[in-house]
């Protein structure tokens, strides 16, 4: 990849519903939403709240952003 390319910090959305609010265990993995894949953490960021606002009537539905990019590249520090 050349250097002048525009730097890439993966992030998944995935949302559904929980079976309780004490663990992040989805009631039925075949109903868990792919939201999309990002670039970076702020459209990430945008997509996941305009998501967890649009379920907000129903306390079982939580939505995740996952850093791909931590998964692709363990040794990665952090972006501060």
């Amino acid at each position: 990849m050349p250097d002048s390319a525009p730097q890439q910090l993966l992030h998944l959305v995935i949302g559904g519903e929980l079976v309780d609010l004490e663990h992040n265990t989805f009631k039925n993995l075949d109903d868990v939403e792919v939201v999309g894949l990002y670039p970076n953490y702020a459209t990430a960021h945008a997509a996941w709240r305009a998501k967890a606002q649009s379920t907000v009537d129903n306390a079982q539905m939580r939505y995740f952003i996952v850093h791909l990019h931590r998964l692709l590249d363990p040794n990665q520090e952090p972006a501060r």
